[in-house]
């Protein structure tokens, strides 16, 4: 499937519109990880864990976006859009789940 952020595919014409697509995902990050990136935060440097969750968030919701796309019978997504989210849990504020949703329209391409 060929997925873009674009509006238009070059070289391949949109032969029809098919409708929105989406795919969301919350996923936590374990207390590990969030003592792990407080260290992070005092000493500096990049928090690898955390940068594993947004990675395997981002993956599950673009396969959401894309199963629902094929469900549809789009061949291809353009306009594709992400979005990343902190969504606190509790009145600490201090612990988070982070919400990726994607959307795009699900179309039908000439081969």
């Amino acid at each position: 499937m060929v997925v873009t952020t674009t509006s238009t595919i070059h070289g391949r014409p949109i032969q029809e519109y098919l409708g929105v697509a989406s795919g969301e995902v919350i996923l936590g990050a374990n207390m590990f990880k969030d003592i792990s990136a407080s260290f992070r935060d005092i000493f500096g440097g990049r928090s690898g864990s955390y940068e594993e969750v947004v990675i395997q968030a981002r993956d599950i919701a673009m396969a959401d976006l894309v199963a629902r796309a094929e469900a549809l019978g789009a061949n291809a997504l353009v306009g594709v859009d992400i979005d990343y989210e902190s969504i606190d849990r509790g009145t600490d504020n201090k612990s988070s789940m982070l919400m990726v949703s994607v959307s795009g329209t699900a179309v039908r391409i000439a081969p």
